[in-house]
């Protein structure tokens, strides 16, 4: 895969936008949570397969897990091989996703909101409290470069590319859509049955 340019990033952002962002929105109306993430074919971009979170029917379907599921789900000659996709997430993956795409033979995952955006940003503070609790590491403390595969968070992408601006302008349209999102789950959840909710 080529180093990580505009036009990817801009990719990724319609992905977010036009294909995660309306399925997380009928989520988040049922009383999950607003994560989400997608599958694209590396070799042309062309979305396999986007899924948001499902924690209301399964507290182990986080949005990552939840794609990975409906990944697994499509029929063996129609789901390309991991290695030849990019994984997307528009949030940085928590434990549990982050070993499920590890698990699962990704290479790679970009996301657009951080753990302490999720935590400052989103009101969701279980990531960074887990990943402290139990692995006792610091926000930012996982290997982002490992054996296994490499992350790339997209503000930082963009903020190295001539295009800056433009990119921040669609990132920060985003997270005025997901923070809408995010009132309307933090106003619902005490309705619901997620154990961390």
């Amino acid at each position: 895969m080529t180093a990580p340019d505009t036009h990817l990033i801009n990719r990724l952002l319609d992905v977010i936008e036009q294909d995660i962002l309306p399925k997380t929105a009928e989520g988040v109306a049922h009383g999950n949570k607003l994560f989400g993430a997608a599958i694209l074919k590396k070799s042309d971009l062309s979305l396999v397969l986007a899924e948001t979170n499902n924690e209301r029917e399964n507290p182990l379907w986080h949005g990552e897990v939840h794609t990975l599921k409906r990944f697994y789900e499509l029929p063996k000659d129609a789901r390309p091989d991991t290695k030849d996709c990019i994984f997307l997430s528009t949030h940085e993956p928590c434990s549990l996703c982050l070993s499920a795409i590890t698990w699962t033979g990704f290479d790679n995952f970009y996301y657009l909101f951080s753990h302490e955006d999720s935590r400052d940003a989103f009101a969701i503070p279980h990531d960074l409290k887990i990943l402290k609790e139990v692995f006792t590491l610091e926000p930012g403390g996982y290997n982002a470069e490992n054996a296994f595969w490499k992350s790339y968070a997209l503000p930082v992408l963009a903020e190295a590319l001539p295009e800056a601006e433009v990119l921040k302008a669609r990132i920060s349209k985003l997270a005025a859509a997901y923070a809408a999102l995010s009132k309307r789950y933090q106003d619902g959840k005490a309705e619901n049955d997620i154990p961390l909710n």
